[in-house]
């Protein structure tokens, strides 16, 4: 029984075309992140420890703020029109995942299934919405 809940959700972080921006660079690094939730849920649902969980939780966090720097740096680069409103999604992020990566590491917290359920409901709505929204604009301008 335990193993066919574990299938059911081995999905949580699966890519899917429909998160596609249409920009190389930046896709891949949507991939990427995906992958790095899917090795934090599949840790978790191993029972790994803290540490190993940690270790994971940091590069996701660090992952992510180094996409968010290139997409801010593109969306710069091209006039994007919303580009504050798209930052401050990207800083409102930013902020909860940091505080969420402070509480586990002193134990405030416990990583859970709703918390990385919260990540992959914010990958993606922020993808499939936010993202969508400059991918016009810098695509219009050749970005790869």
């Amino acid at each position: 029984m335990h193993s066919a809940v574990s299938a059911d959700k081995s999905d949580m972080f699966e890519w899917k075309p429909a998160y596609s921006v249409g920009i190389a660079s930046i896709d891949a690094q949507h991939q990427n992140l995906f992958a790095i939730a899917a090795e934090l849920y599949r840790a978790m649902g191993a029972g790994q420890g803290k540490l190993a969980l940690g270790r994971i939780l940091d590069r996701l966090v660090q992952y992510t703020t180094m996409h968010f720097a290139h997409e801010e740096r593109l969306m710069r680069q091209h006039q994007y029109p919303d580009f504050d409103k798209h930052k401050a999604e990207h800083d409102a992020l930013t902020k909860r995942v940091i505080q969420f990566q402070g509480e586990f590491q002193t134990g405030k917290m416990v990583m859970t299934v709703q918390v990385l359920q919260f990540l992959r409901q914010w990958l993606e709505h922020h993808i499939q919405e936010v993202d969508q929204r400059y991918a016009p604009c810098l695509k219009s301008q050749a970005v790869a």
